[in-house]
């Protein structure tokens, strides 16, 4: 199954930017939600925990993390597939990959990275002194998440280190500090990414046995659906956990159900052996993010 997904707007772009714009993913903007959404609910966790309702600053914030979403998931997704090329090129989705089909060189790679990592700072540079240097504690967890997968069987808590991080640089730009519900927020989501990301990894177990890449799905297999119940219960228990001690009302656990329900009925769906079935689960996972958003932003209204 190649790495690809219904025609979007990427392939009618110009020739000579499409394989850019592949190797950063704009054909699959997921991603760039899964980032994002951190980033507001931490924003939205802090102003809840304010008690005052959203200020239109808070507007002008949400749309500096989503170009700065844009921007760092293509950077990261670029720099994975600089060091993973050699891989990429063994594994059936991956192969038609830019840089692993050589329609990109190594070097072009790079400069496109270097743009986008400057278009990341120039947006950081935005932000308050304390987020800004929360945001540059990610760097570490970023440099090292493509080489997770050869070392550890759990490259997805790496991944939900590090793709969450954004949950602490919002919540510091609004609160100004750390404070519990920031970090039970923050863990909360980081085994919302463990559940969704060990879906999508079953499209390549195979090919990973094969190659010798490490994943979840691969080592969690024979009771897959059991660690989701563990990995999602667990999201759902801290997130309602951090909306109580940031002083949600008590009518937060209804606001929180449509965002419960939609997490656990992915589990429902999934079957680890129709890799197609996987990949639609996980891209549910943006509605499952807006969905808790949308809970902070009502509790921070009313």
């Amino acid at each position: 199954m190649a790495d690809s997904l219904p025609k979007s707007w990427v392939d009618h772009a110009p020739d000579r930017f499409r394989p850019f714009l592949r190797l950063a993913r704009y054909d699959r903007p997921v991603g760039f939600w899964l980032l994002a959404i951190p980033c507001w609910t931490g924003l939205l966790l802090a102003r809840l925990g304010s008690g005052l309702a959203p200020q239109w600053s808070d507007l002008g914030l949400a749309v500096l993390f989503a170009i700065g979403a844009i921007a760092m998931r293509g950077a990261g997704c670029t720099y994975n597939d600089i060091v993973d090329r050699d891989l990429d090129r063994r594994v059936a989705r991956t192969a038609d990959r830019p840089l692993a089909a050589g329609t990109i060189s190594v070097r072009s790679a790079w400069l496109f990275l270097l743009a986008q990592c400057l278009t990341g700072f120039v947006i950081l540079m935005q932000l308050p002194p304390l987020a800004i240097w929360m945001a540059l504690g990610s760097l570490v967890l970023v440099a090292a998440y493509p080489f997770m997968k050869r070392i550890t069987w759990w490259p997805q808590a790496w991944l939900g280190l590090t793709f969450n991080w954004g949950v602490l640089v919002g919540y510091a730009a609004i609160a100004g500090r750390i404070d519990a519900p920031m970090l039970l927020l923050y863990a909360s989501s980081v085994f919302w990414t463990i559940g969704y990301d060990t879906i999508y990894a079953c499209q390549d177990r195979e090919d990973d046995a094969l190659v010798g890449v490490k994943s979840t799905a691969r080592a969690l297999q024979a009771h897959l659906h059991l660690w989701l119940w563990g990995f999602y219960g667990l999201t759902a228990a801290l997130a309602a956990l951090a909306g109580v001690l940031a002083g949600a009302p008590v009518w937060f656990a209804l606001a929180l159900l449509p965002f419960t329900f939609h997490l656990f009925d992915q589990i429902r769906k999934v079957d680890p052996e129709d890799g197609r079935a996987c990949l639609a689960v996980f891209r549910s996972n943006r509605t499952t993010g807006l969905l808790l958003a949308a809970a902070f932003l009502v509790c921070s209204f009313i």
